[in-house]
């Protein structure tokens, strides 16, 4: 059987399969129908997913089990029994994500709710496997402790720099992570954690957070464009991630766009994150015998009119404005969203040195939305996105394949 949909507006919304089959896309189905509309009895369910009253009776009593939802009372209604109202239990089992960046890690944990119950930040001498393992435990408890309780975690989404996988491309240069070249990931760090791990491109999981928690959320198709140490892009295509085959779509800050330009440790010359990257701005800094400041201090930088960080914000735009121009071309995405790890004020400033932007497919008048937005999840983002990897395994129905047949209910 393959899956139903309903149109509303741009957006595509999942709903269950009768017969009673399809077990595991129908719980995300009744998850999702409650996240957005609950508290919500038994018979309205039904309603919002086409299943029948006796399939979700059996998902509900389920999900209770598995304290994923919560009886919040009955509603007031006509003559009659009032219908029991449920909703997605905040106190149930959480989700953990970690960026581990080529300085930093930062560990957050998400209720089911999508609600940051507690976050983490620390700087890392050194980021490779060995040290990483048990930090990554250490740093979890301690999100448990300040949470207060032992929450049973779903997943661990753990995100790194890419590219994954690629001969000449992996694990090179001072925006990749050192020692990780021959490591499986997931498995060095599932086993540490005893947990579920997965893993994901950082500019990806920044677009996914963008999706749950920021400007994306009204959104169904964008590409996001990641300041991280490199440069990365994550694509969100109905409403879903769209990886590639080995995880690696998006990967464009080793586009050329200087031919001949600056030596990139790809083994390429003039690729984008040579121009419009923090490492960039930490290079043309180091050129002039001083440091980039912190995350805070370059907020500063930007409101003082700081003469690096102007000729950087004006190089950047210069490189990315018809790299823009050329995404939109090819993907025909509703937006492009800059964010990361840079202020919004320094965004804001990249964002308004790229007009006029080249005419591209985008360039309509009736448009609804800018051709290019500034994130609202911050420098967390992409933390929040690994977070969300878990929660949308468990709670966010697919849009992009069919159930499987052989499901139950």
């Amino acid at each position: 059987m393959i899956s139903k949909h309903r149109q509303t507006g741009r957006q595509r919304v999942a709903i269950g399969n009768n017969p009673e089959r399809n077990r595991l896309h129908n719980r995300r189905v009744v998850l999702e129908i409650i996240r957005v509309h609950g508290p919500i009895g038994r018979t309205s369910i039904a309603r919002l997913t086409h299943l029948t009253p006796q399939a979700v009776s059996n998902i509900v009593d389920e999900l209770v089990t598995d304290h994923l939802l919560v009886e919040t009372g009955r509603l007031r209604t006509g003559r009659g029994q009032p219908p029991i109202q449920f909703a997605i239990n905040p106190d149930g089992p959480m989700t953990a994500g970690v960026e581990i960046a080529a300085d930093h890690m930062v560990t957050v944990m998400l209720d089911i709710t999508g609600r940051v119950r507690a976050q983490t930040s620390v700087p890392l001498a050194e980021a490779t496997p060995d040290a990483i393992a048990p930090l990554l435990v250490a740093e979890l408890d301690k999100a448990r402790a300040v949470i207060g309780t032992n929450p049973r975690i779903l997943g661990i989404g753990v995100v790194m720099p890419g590219p994954f996988g690629i001969e000449g491309m992996t694990s090179v240069g001072p925006t990749t992570l050192p020692g990780w070249h021959e490591i499986d990931p997931a498995h060095l760090l599932g086993e540490a954690t005893g947990l579920p791990v997965v893993i994901e491109n950082d500019a990806t999981a920044a677009a996914i957070g963008e999706r749950f928690f920021g400007v994306g959320q009204k959104l169904a198709d964008f590409a996001y464009i990641y300041f991280g140490a490199g440069l990365g892009m994550g694509i969100i295509h109905n409403g879903q991630p769209f990886r590639g085959v080995f995880g690696n779509a998006g990967e464009i800050g080793h586009a050329v766009v200087v031919p001949g330009g600056r030596p990139c440790a790809c083994g390429q010359s003039g690729c984008l994150e040579r121009y419009a990257s923090v490492y960039a701005l930490r290079e043309k800094c180091a050129e002039r015998g001083i440091e980039v400041p912190d995350f805070a201090g370059l907020e500063t930088w930007q409101a003082e009119g700081h003469p690096v960080l102007r000729e950087w914000i004006a190089e950047a735009a210069q490189s990315l404005a018809p790299i823009i121009a050329t995404l939109e071309n090819v993907l025909d995405p509703e937006t492009m969203i800059l964010g990361g790890a840079l202020p919004d004020p320094v965004i804001d400033a990249v964002i308004a040195a790229l007009a006029p932007l080249p005419v591209s497919v985008a360039s309509r008048r009736d448009r609804q939305v800018p051709r290019v937005l500034r994130g609202t999840t911050g420098q967390f983002t992409a933390a929040l996105g690994a977070a969300a990897i878990p929660l949308m395994e468990t709670i966010t129905p697919r849009l992009d394949i069919a159930p499987d047949p052989a499901g139950a209910a």
